[in-house]
């Protein structure tokens, strides 16, 4: 099983959740190597971002590296934001908005509409070596409510509300989230294999 893994992102809320759902392995971020890593997440699928990311951080990096891409996808309308869910509602060139006035923007795209049926995909992406990669992908369902509820979460969690409950993901705590959510979900499956007897090439020490 390996035991330190990268995390390719700089978002505080992500690499908290990581921790989490990867219980006995030490879970770095980029800042932690000193390294500013910034990649451009311009493909058109989620896959297609969480690899390339990977692949970057890996090869500045020279170690085991995770990368993810998530986006929340609403049927009506035609499944926005999908990839763009972290500049959703920010023009081009410009600075993402906060994830409020994002998810205020999705509201208001979303006023008169009765049909509110969506989900969120998590994408990710191990590289543990020059071609040697896995990736699970994943999603949860759900429908968008009518106003942001809840603290306890980050994006559109306050916005999506979970079948059978009545709860937004915001509501639930960490526990039950990592047992539904779309990453959580993601994460058990790149963890069986991990814990499959792959060879991850530990015993290398990583400088």
């Amino acid at each position: 099983m390996i035991k330190e893994i990268l995390l390719a992102t700089n978002n505080d809320h992500k690499h908290r959740e990581f921790v989490r759902l990867f219980p006995g392995v030490a879970v770095l971020v980029p800042r932690d190597l000193g390294i500013d890593f910034d990649f451009p997440e311009d493909e058109d699928t989620f896959f297609g971002n969480a690899r390339g990311k990977a692949q970057e951080l890996y090869r500045r990096a020279g170690r085991p590296v995770i990368a993810d891409d998530s986006g929340l996808c609403v049927d009506a309308l035609g499944g926005e934001p999908g990839i763009r869910s972290a500049r959703y509602g920010s023009a081009p060139g410009s600075p993402p908005l906060e994830a409020p006035l994002r998810n205020r923007y999705l509201l208001e795209r979303m006023n008169g509409i009765s049909e509110r049926s969506a989900r969120f995909v998590c994408c990710l992406v191990v590289v543990l070596g020059g071609d040697r990669w896995l990736a699970a992908q994943e999603t949860v369902s759900g429908t968008i409510g009518r106003e942001a509820r809840g603290a306890n979460g980050f994006g559109y969690d306050p916005l999506f509300v979970l079948p059978g409950s009545g709860r937004t993901m915001a509501e639930i705590p960490d526990e039950e989230k990592d047992r539904v959510s779309h990453r959580g979900r993601a994460a058990r499956r790149i963890l069986a294999v991990l814990r499959d007897g792959i060879d991850t090439g530990e015993d290398r020490q990583w400088t």
